[in-house]
């Protein structure tokens, strides 16, 4: 199945029919590659099976538990961040969560239907004048849990890509 074309550059993407759990079972088993695709309405809900198919690809991807917790919170915190603030809980809005295990990285994407956001314009919310405010943070802490945070304009919408690096397979002498 191709995702619908109003989410560019992804024409070729293979999309499972939305049943998370089985659908996670199937791409990610033990630490093998794997790469599971699926497109969830605005809701609350919608970032609660975002998170728990996170926490299952860390998992089996063999990471520890902080590491697992550093992933889960930050596809949380992405996955909300493209309901709240770019989909604006709009009902007729998608977001599309992609995951991958490469075998020497887990990488998430989730793309919302949203306006758009420039990361260059998100305030830094150490900056003194940022300190009481309530914007930036999800951002800092993704950025914070994550080795890597990339972001894509697709008009209308926004890309977010987490990459968190999996340690290299121990080598036998």
């Amino acid at each position: 199945m191709k995702l619908p074309a109003r989410f560019p550059g992804r024409g070729g993407a293979v999309a499972t029919p939305f049943a998370p759990e089985e659908a996670v079972k199937i791409a990610v088993s033990g630490s093998k590659a794997g790469k599971l695709v699926f497109s969830l309405g605005s809701t609350m809900e919608s970032v609660g099976e975002v998170e728990a198919a996170a926490e299952k690809l860390a998992a089996e991807a063999g990471l520890d538990e902080d590491a697992c917790f550093h992933v889960t919170m930050a596809v949380r915190e992405a996955a909300l961040n493209a309901v709240l603030h770019g989909n604006e809980y709009d009902p007729a809005k998608q977001i599309t969560a992609s995951f991958e295990n490469n075998g020497k990285s887990l990488i998430v994407t989730i793309a919302d239907e949203g306006p758009g956001l420039d990361p260059e314009k998100i305030p830094d919310p150490r900056a003194p004048e940022n300190l009481l405010r309530g914007t930036g943070r999800g951002i800092f802490l993704i950025r914070s849990l994550m080795d890597e945070v990339h972001f894509r304009q697709l008009h209308p919408g926004t890309e977010l890509t987490l990459i968190k690096h999996l340690a290299p397979a121990p080598q036998n002498p």
